[in-house]
């Protein structure tokens, strides 16, 4: 069992290591067969004849799930049917891309997909080219957005998040007869999902995210001098030509001053505040701290800032991850929060964790009464996050993963250079955080528990004792 850390103390540290430069994971063959299989189950549970997953640029996680892109500036969706014959159908510029797509699939074209202005022209309607896909005659259809629908006060399933135009057009090519509901939870329901669980091949596939994101937030932490601008720290953010899958955030002072949500041209100041995120397909990295090289050059206001809110902050996350392993219960882990972390004092209001994958946040098993185990082959974000009004916050948002010893000796044998970054994380994590991980915390991210509250002292972060 975990100790208990009576104190947590400043401590003179190495940073953790990171791994610039290593290379992408590609999803094989057996494993894009295994999400078309683990989909087509889902659908014989559900009863359903076909499926209608919607995606746009935003929202193209369950499409690509199992054709391998997004269709960009456009929308898309992707028909299966029971029999496991799948059709695309797409706008003008993203037709070329289904002779790519990792389910074998035919396409149909909709120009209402395209962009403004683009050639619309047609004889057909959208009813027409959806009975092109292979929609006419069933009785049950599933739809998947994106968002998982649980309110209380809700039918949930006849909740649907796609274009009114395209819903309309399922209306209008299936029978009264049909009954359409929501089936997103095929895919992202937190406690049976075909996503939620990951396979060697797909932790990593992952891991290059999560290590990209980690390594370039530690190298954009290193970079905050006063004088810069929020745009030179933010160049440290954009790497390797990937896309984030969350806005870039680098913000110094006040936030979102004239609605901007994006880098500015703002210098960093003595005493400021300082935000920073960035986020990859399989992991998010955040901090958030002080402009200072330590206490008494904060504003006298928050001079207790480390015992107010950092100290009470790491405290819980340190919490976090000694308790998180395979077996244990969603509410477990809010539970554990509540009590460390009092939301009446600390003011959070979102789930204490939530699953990762090609989206920043997938959905969560972690929530009040969650009877939902973790298991094997979830990817998990440390995702608490603290307000004390008149503070700035505290974050050490990273990505970890989970894996019982069967999963982890097929990561061991199928990918060895990343089993031994996941081996020197740990180690890290042991040694200098003096933080007891269980055997099933896979870190796949650089600087999981790696917290420096003073971010013009590059050497002092917070340690257990």
């Amino acid at each position: 069992m975990p100790h208990p850390h009576s104190t947590i103390t400043l401590a003179t540290i190495k940073q953790p290591e990171i791994y610039p430069g290593i290379p992408s994971v590609v999803l094989n063959d057996q494993t894009i067969q295994q999400r078309h299989s683990k989909i087509l189950q889902g659908m014989a549970q559900q009863n359903l004849d076909s499926l209608v997953v919607y995606a746009d640029k935003e929202h193209g996680g369950n499409f690509e799930y199992l054709t391998g892109f997004i269709p960009r500036f456009e929308e898309g969706l992707l028909v299966l049917h029971k029999n496991g014959e799948a059709v695309l159908v797409l706008g003008n510029e993203n037709l070329k891309l289904a002779q790519y797509s990792r389910v074998s699939a035919n396409v149909v074209h909709a120009p209402w997909f395209s962009l403004p202005n683009q050639p619309m022209d047609t004889t057909l309607s959208l009813s027409e080219v959806l009975q092109q896909a292979g929609l006419n005659g069933q009785q049950r259809v599933g739809v998947a957005g994106w968002k998982l629908f649980t309110g209380s006060h809700d039918n949930n399933k006849s909740l649907f998040d796609i274009p009114t135009f395209i819903f309309q057009a399922l209306q209008t090519t299936l029978t009264s007869t049909c009954e359409l509901l929501n089936a997103t939870d095929l895919f992202i329901s937190p406690r049976d999902g075909a996503r939620i669980i990951n396979n060697a091949n797909e932790i990593a596939h992952y891991e290059y995210g999560a290590n990209l994101a980690s390594s370039a937030a530690l190298a954009a932490l290193n970079a905050i001098e006063v004088g810069k601008t929020e745009k030179t720290i933010a160049a440290l953010l954009a790497a390797e030509g990937q896309a984030n899958n969350v806005v870039t955030i680098a913000a110094t002072g006040e936030r979102f001053e004239n609605a901007n949500l994006y880098p500015s041209d703002k210098r960093i100041q003595a005493g400021d505040k300082f935000s920073l995120t960035v986020s990859y397909k399989g992991g998010l990295s955040s901090r958030a701290a002080y402009v200072v090289n330590q206490a008494d050059e904060l504003p006298d206001e928050v001079k207790d800032y480390l015992d107010v809110v950092a100290i009470p902050y790491y405290r819980a996350v340190v919490s976090w991850l000694e308790h998180i392993r395979v077996g244990v219960k969603g509410h477990e882990i809010y539970d554990l929060i509540e009590r460390v972390l009092p939301k009446a004092e600390y003011h959070w209001h979102l789930n204490p964790g939530h699953l990762v994958a090609d989206e920043e946040w997938l959905c969560s098993p972690v929530y009040p009464a969650s009877n939902i185990p973790l298991a094997s082959g979830m990817l998990l974000q440390i995702d608490i996050i603290p307000s004390r009004k008149g503070y700035a916050g505290a974050s050490i948002e990273d990505t970890i993963a989970l894996a019982d010893k069967s999963l982890r000796l097929q990561l061991a044998t199928l990918y060895p250079e990343l089993w031994q970054r996941i081996c020197t994380r740990r180690k890290y994590i042991h040694d200098v955080l003096n933080i007891e991980l269980h055997e099933d915390v896979l870190p796949l991210s650089n600087t999981v528990g790696y917290l420096r509250p003073y971010l013009l002292n590059k050497d002092l972060a917070l340690v257990c004792q």
